[in-house]
């Protein structure tokens, strides 16, 4: 994994670098300098907005006892496309934008989800039980005062 990690740190920049090179090459250096924030931007601009939504969803859920696990997972991705959207390069713009638009968004949800449900555990909640996010409500609460621990047990 570390490994994948260092590879991708030396050759997304060196993509990256390469891709603006193309472009500036028919664009011309200061069309593409322009596009590269124009895109910035509108991608800030649309993190923004998706995040508030995505932010509203989850309220909504915890609101109605529910286990906001789809929110929570197209918030992390809304939040790694708004890295991605303010990192310079069209590439890294393109895999920020494929995260935004909920419909694409929702395909790299469910691969996520589907390789890495089985190592959730919530509070006795587990992901290999069913996928997360769907309505689950959460277990009914602890009565503390009909609870106690006996802290006399001197069988050890």
């Amino acid at each position: 994994m570390l490994a994948v990690l260092i590879l991708l740190l030396i050759s997304v920049p060196l993509l990256e670098l390469f891709v603006i090179v193309q472009v500036a090459g028919g664009l011309g250096a200061g069309q593409t300098i322009l596009l590269l924030v124009a895109v910035s931007v509108v991608g800030a601009w649309m993190v923004r907005r998706s995040g508030l939504g995505v932010l509203s969803q989850i309220r909504t859920r915890l609101a109605q006892g529910e286990i906001p696990g789809n929110e929570l997972v197209d918030g992390l991705l809304i939040l790694l496309a708004g890295a991605f959207m303010l990192t310079p390069g069209f590439l890294t713009d393109a895999a920020g934008l494929v995260m935004l638009f909920p419909p694409t968004r929702k395909v790299v949800r469910s691969v996520l989800v589907r390789r890495y449900a089985k190592r959730v555990d919530i509070a006795g909640w587990s992901g290999a039980q069913g996928s997360p996010g769907g309505p689950r409500r959460f277990g009914s609460p602890l009565d503390a005062e009909s609870y106690t621990k006996d802290t006399d047990d001197r069988s050890n």
